[in-house]
């Protein structure tokens, strides 16, 4: 375990005591993956810096994504070459040095049905070739992300067997970057920083800010208090116009459904769909290693005040539904939907069809000297951190973030941990915790009831790391962003009774200990 990294609510109420004392360097208000990779770059930097959130780690936008990490084709077929190539630079660095435990290359497949004419198949193979030199200009190793071919019918069905057959006269097969999962991505970041020096802390909502810090109160007592600070980041995602009003978003929200494994049978690649009548946009069918599968995504702009968790509407259900149906030998029903979630992207304002609108981050100066950091995307959470740095702090060092590995990546020389050696973690374990794999494993050895299984195969152990080392604090913070098992109604409901246990259960030890 790297020193130091260990998030929890002994360490937040230190933490706490600490900030109401001291004048931080930088006080950063949102831990989503924006405002951690903030705190990472601030604190790895020597800065010292407070991070809040009114909630938890990943609450927002970050947990709410389609799980990619990619190299930001969609934005070279607009002409946003920048962005693209910005997109494939932070893709690489999170596959080769940060991340490579959470972050690697999933294979993609889209089916060749008579929706799909050989004009367009050539347009859209060229992009892929497009997208495989940016990736080498990038500097991305083609070990770690093979590059786009054509598959033959056969080939297409057994990478995906639902398709339908009739008609299919192939795919096209590409590869990006995907994240096993945002959250855990969110959490790694957080904890890296904490590791750094910074004071990571959630359940403290932003009142108001200033150029020199913010009234701030603690969701946990009720009790409001300053922090103060040299230089603030707004880094509150589709909430930083509450914070600056100064600043312009148009949010939209992008949905996604939940099938349960088995549905789609068992697919060894992801799908690109066209969407019939939007150009160039497509639907994603992206299998998750816990066997679930997820069907994204809209892009409707939301209007009205922003709420704490979007709903997924019926509307956007059907229509996924409908798109995902176009190229199945046997429809997905409405039953067959096992639950949806729905983000909210922080768009800078413009004007047309939000779908439309530059993913361009920005980092913009209110009269009160606080710095909003907006837009973007997950890709790219690094390199907006940077940015926001670089603008609070233009003479600190360089960053150095493009190159330090978050916690359970392995160190340079270290190796990586095997999969399912004997007496080793599982690969479940590895794919999600990496170098920290086999402590989590112990874990479940030392006690009975740790070893129990949950929902996905997760262990009891597994909520008893969360508690100890990842910083959560409630059964919400256990099943709906440590693990994703609240994703599905039902599958949280039965492992609400663990998580309350493990919960009551480690505040009794606290106490007698």
């Amino acid at each position: 375990m790297v020193p130091g990294s260990s998030l929890n609510a002994a360490r937040r109420a230190r933490e706490l005591a600490e900030a109401r004392e001291r004048v931080v360097d930088l006080l950063v208000v949102g831990l989503g993956a924006t405002g951690a990779g903030v705190a990472l770059d601030a604190a790895s930097r020597g800065l010292s810096v407070a991070a809040i959130d009114a909630h938890d780690l990943a609450f927002g936008t970050s947990r709410w994504s389609s799980k990619m990490i990619h190299g930001g084709l969609r934005y070279l077929a607009k002409g946003q070459v920048g962005v693209a190539w910005e997109s494939a630079v932070e893709r690489g660095a999170l596959l080769a040095r940060t991340a490579p435990h959470l972050v690697r290359a999933q294979p993609y497949l889209l089916p060749l049905t008579p929706e799909v004419s050989p004009a367009q198949a050539a347009t859209l193979m060229t992009g892929y070739r497009l997208g495989d030199l940016l990736r080498a200009s990038a500097g991305t190793p083609r070990a770690l992300l093979p590059g786009p071919s054509t598959v033959t019918p056969a080939r297409a069905r057994a990478l995906f067997p639902a398709l339908r057959p009739g008609g299919l006269r192939g795919g096209l097969a590409s590869f990006d970057g995907r994240v096993v999962d945002d959250a855990r991505l969110v959490v790694a970041i957080a904890r890296t920083a904490a590791a750094h020096g910074a004071l990571v802390l959630t359940r403290c909502r932003a009142l108001s800010l200033r150029g020199d810090g913010a009234e701030v109160r603690d969701e946990l007592s009720g009790e409001v208090f300053a922090i103060r600070a040299r230089k603030v980041v707004n880094a509150a995602g589709v909430w930083a116009g509450e914070l600056s009003p100064s600043v312009r978003l148009r949010p939209s929200r992008g949905t996604h459904l939940v099938l349960r494994p088995g549905v789609l049978g068992a697919p060894r690649a992801s799908l690109h769909v066209p969407i019939p009548g939007r150009g160039a946009r497509f639907a994603l069918v992206l299998p998750q290693a816990d066997g679930r599968v997820y069907v994204g995504l809209t892009d409707e702009p939301l209007d009205g005040p922003v709420p704490d968790v979007a709903e997924a509407p019926e509307a956007d259900i059907a229509f996924l539904l409908d798109v995902l149906n176009s190229v199945l030998a046997t429809p997905v029903s409405r039953g067959d939907v096992a639950g949806a979630y729905a983000g909210l992207r922080p768009l800078l304002g413009g004007d047309g069809r939000t779908a439309d609108l530059s993913r361009r981050h920005a980092v913009v100066a209110a009269p009160d000297g606080v710095l909003t950091v907006v837009g973007g995307k997950l890709t790219t959470y690094r390199r907006m951190a940077q940015d926001a740095v670089d603008a609070a702090f233009p003479d600190a060092p360089p960053s150095p973030t493009a190159r330090l590995p978050l916690v359970g990546a392995p160190l340079p020389g270290g190796g990586t941990p095997g999969f399912d050696a004997a007496g080793g973690p599982p690969r479940r374990l590895v794919e999600r915790y990496g170098a920290e794999a086999a402590a989590v494993h112990a874990l479940a050895g030392r006690d009975p009831a740790w070893a129990e299984r949950l929902p996905l195969g997760v262990t009891v152990a597994e909520l008893v790391w969360a508690v100890r080392h990842e910083g959560a604090l409630d059964a919400g913070d256990l099943l709906d962003r440590r693990t994703r098992i609240g994703l599905v109604a039902d599958d949280r409901a039965a492992a609400l009774p663990a998580a309350e246990r493990v919960l009551r259960d480690h505040a009794e030890r606290t106490a007698s200990g």
